[in-house]
Order: structure tokens, then C-alpha cells, then sequence
């Protein structure tokens, strides 16, 4: 659509007349209201910045959504409702190939709005969720129906999923890469998911020992312990100073002792979540022997940390964005340091990835833990870990 002209808005507002109004009003409001949700997430976003992301004002918003909710509820649709429309273009009984092409495409256009379902789908209502849920069996049944014909195994769909997860983790980062660039990244990935056989195990492979949560042995330890398990299963905004205190047989007023307000409690989780994870990484790196074992160990790590600590992971991960900048300065430093550990040793595994693409396939592995890892229910057993591992490092090509 050309550019109004000048002369076509009011004169008075400056702002478009109902005449010059672009017919897709309602979808811009959507792309912008999910880049804001990934970007903030649901609590912390305001419907004063999706409209400030439009151009319109908030009255103009209200016009189209009644409130906050409806329209974080049509932006959880809009990534599994373009994926299963690119799926349905994609002619019955296609090579993998082409029906992960069409995720892979649809994935990368909307990256920025992405994340939405990935972690804030958490705030849907149960009816809501269940729908959504049902969208998103259809889309994996159908990559799974490829995935089977050209490698299969008896999984129950483990490796579709996974490889859903590779994709998917595009949304989740702001690496900056071209388009074109991370879709091919991210198909290569995806099909060497979809290809590994998660039950080949690694013969000979070591145990991971973690470090062990700390024991609560003070009143603001009770406090953070209590804490995360609430966070994770309601959300942190949804959680009250009342709960947590009822959970350490506290009154709420006496919370503000240990910690000046809740946003401190869920910055100390985040703390904790990088910290165990860092030492667990020390740990696994001290007697590994060129860079391929260095990314076995890494991985095992990451995978061991994931189902020993679900509930802090998920915290971590989904409520970070909400955090003021001061408190997540620290975690965003940490988690980069992480990184930046499997992105040097997995270049020096391969040469041929620069370090952007290196970094994309990092956090493709990550997508990879997710993804598996929720279709697995976090139920924690060595054949399940192992799985998992095998389709990470398929996922970083090794």
C-alpha cells in the first residue's frame, strides 16, 4: 500500500483520517503486540506500547481488542496458525525436506513475534490452552508423519518435536543473521534431528554429577526455595506476597525482612538458576580432550540440568524478561558467558561456522532440550537423558 499523502490525515491530529486507515489494521496490531510480549512478556508489556507500535493511540487499540488478554490470546494463535497454513500448501506425503522448509520459513518471517508461544502461553486460560494445544498436535503429527517415512522408529514423536525445537529457538534470541542465512541453519539442523536415532545411546559416556541446590538453611533461603515451585507452576505476576509467605509460615509483611519485593525473590531464582549451571560447566570441562568431548560434556550438562531443575529453568527462562534492567543485567551476563563457551568449542569442532552461525545452532540445541524435554514430561531417567543428548548434538551437526 503507497504512503498516504500528507493532506489525507487530519489537520488537526496529524493522524490518519477513517478513510486512509490501512484495511489490515487488526494484523498489524497483532505483529506488534507480539513483538512486545517476546520482548517483555505478559505482564510487563502495556497495551500503551503495542499502540505505540502501530502509531495509533491506546483508545484506537481498545477499538480492536477489548483488553490486554484478547489480544495476547490472538497473538499465541498466530505462529501455530501460520505454520499449520504453510503445512496445508505443502502437498500430502512431501519429502521432509519440503514440510521443514515451510516450518523453517514461517518461523524465521515471524522471529520476532515468535516467542510468544513458546514460553508465554503459560497465561492462557485452560480453554484457551487446550485449543492452542490442540493446533500445535496437529502441526507435529504432521511432521512426524515425514519425519516416519523417511526415518523411522519407533519414538512417539520425540524427534518431530525436537526438531520443532530447533526451529523454533530462532524466536527465542536476537542473534543478528540474514534470513536466508538461519533458515538454511535451521533446516540442516532440524534434519539431522530428525535423522539421529535418540536410543543409540554414547558408549562409554560419563555420568553427570550437578551441584546440588543449596539447602535452605536461612529464613531468605526458605524464601527463594519456597518460591520457584509457585513461579513456575501460576507465574510469577500471578503469585502473591501472601502465597510465598504462607509457604514459609510467614506474614507478608514479613517478607520485606529478606527481600525489599518480589521481583527480588524472582531475580534471586535467576541468580541461582545461572550459578548451578555455571559450576556444573567447570565441573564437566576439566578433563574433556578436544573440542568434539568438550560439546558432549557441555551438552550432557545442560540436559542434566534441565530435568534436575525444571521448575528453576522455567522460571528462569520464562520470567527473565520481566525483570528491571538493574536485576537482569547480572543473568543476561551470565547466560552470554555460557554461551560463549559452546559457541568457541563448537567452532573449533567446526571450523566452518562463523560465530554467528555458530551461536544459532547453540541456541538450536537449547530448543532441541525444550522441546524433548516437555514431550519426555520431564520424567527424569539415564535412557531419557540420553536421548535428548543424542538429538542435541544432531542438532549442532556433530
Amino acid at each position: 500500500m503507497a504512503p498516504a499523502s500528507p493532506s489525507a490525515g487530519s489537520a488537526a491530529t496529524g493522524r490518519p483520517t477513517a478513510a486512509t486507515r490501512p484495511r489490515n489494521r487488526r494484523q498489524l496490531i497483532v505483529d506488534a503486540a507480539g513483538r512486545v510480549f517476546s520482548e517483555r512478556g505478559y505482564h510487563t508489556a502495556s497495551m500503551e506500547e503495542v499502540a505505540a507500535g502501530v502509531g495509533i493511540s491506546a483508545a484506537a487499540l481498545y477499538r480492536h481488542f477489548p483488553n490486554k488478554y484478547a489480544l495476547f490470546a490472538e497473538c499465541a494463535d498466530v505462529m501455530v496458525d501460520g505454520l499449520i497454513d504453510a503445512l496445508d500448501e505443502v502437498p500430502p506425503g512431501a519429502a521432509l525436506t519440503d514440510v521443514l522448509t515451510a516450518v523453517t520459513r514461517i518461523t524465521v518471517a515471524h522471529r520476532a513475534s515468535g516467542g510468544v508461544y513458546r514460553w508465554e502461553a503459560r497465561y492462557l486460560r485452560r480453554e484457551d490452552r487446550r485449543r492452542l494445544g490442540v493446533k500445535f498436535g496437529r502441526l507435529v503429527e504432521r511432521v512426524d508423519e515425514a519425519v516416519q517415512r523417511e526415518h523411522p522408529l519407533p519414538d512417539e514423536r520425540l524427534r518431530a518435536m525436537a526438531a520443532l525445537g530447533a526451529i523454533g529457538s530462532i524466536t527465542m534470541h536476537h542473534t543478528s543473521i540474514a534470513g536466508r542465512r538461519a533458515e538454511d541453519l535451521l533446516l540442516a539442523s532440524a534434519l539431522g534431528v530428525a535423522a539421529r536415532d535418540p536410543a543409540a545411546g554414547r558408549p562409554g559416556a560419563r555420568p553427570v554429577e550437578l551441584p546440588a541446590r543449596p539447602v535452605p538453611r536461612t529464613r531468605r533461603a526458605e524464601i527463594l526455595a519456597a518460591a520457584i515451585p509457585l513461579f513456575a507452576r501460576d507465574g510469577f505476576a500471578s503469585v502473591t506476597n501472601g502465597q510465598i509467605a504462607e509457604a514459609v509460615g510467614l506474614t507478608p509483611s514479613a517478607l520485606y525482612r529478606h527481600y525489599p519485593g518480589k521481583i527480588d525473590i524472582l531475580a534471586a531464582a535467576c541468580l541461582q538458576a545461572a550459578g548451578l549451571l555455571a559450576q556444573g560447566v567447570e565441573q564437566s570441562l576439566r578433563e574433556v580432550s578436544g573440542p568434539h568431548d568438550a560439546l558432549v560434556a557441555l551438552t550432557a550438562t545442560y540436559v542434566a540440568y534441565s530435568f534436575e531443575h525444571t521448575e528453576l529453568n522455567s522460571v528462569a527462562e520464562a520470567e527473565l524478561a520481566g525483570l528491571p534492567a538493574g536485576l537482569r543485567q547480572p543473568v543476561v551476563l551470565a547466560q552470554r558467558e555460557h554461551i560463549a563457551v559452546w559457541e568457541q568449542q563448537l567452532r573449533l569442532a567446526r571450523p566452518e561456522l562463523d560465530p554467528r552461525q555458530a551461536r544459532v545452532l547453540v541456541h538450536a540445541g537449547f530448543g532441541v532440550v525444550v522441546e524433548a524435554g516437555r514431550r519426555l514430561r520431564w520424567q527424569d531417567s539415564p535412557d531419557h537423558r540420553e536421548a535428548v543428548i543424542a538429538l542435541v548434538l544432531a542438532a549442532l551437526g556433530l
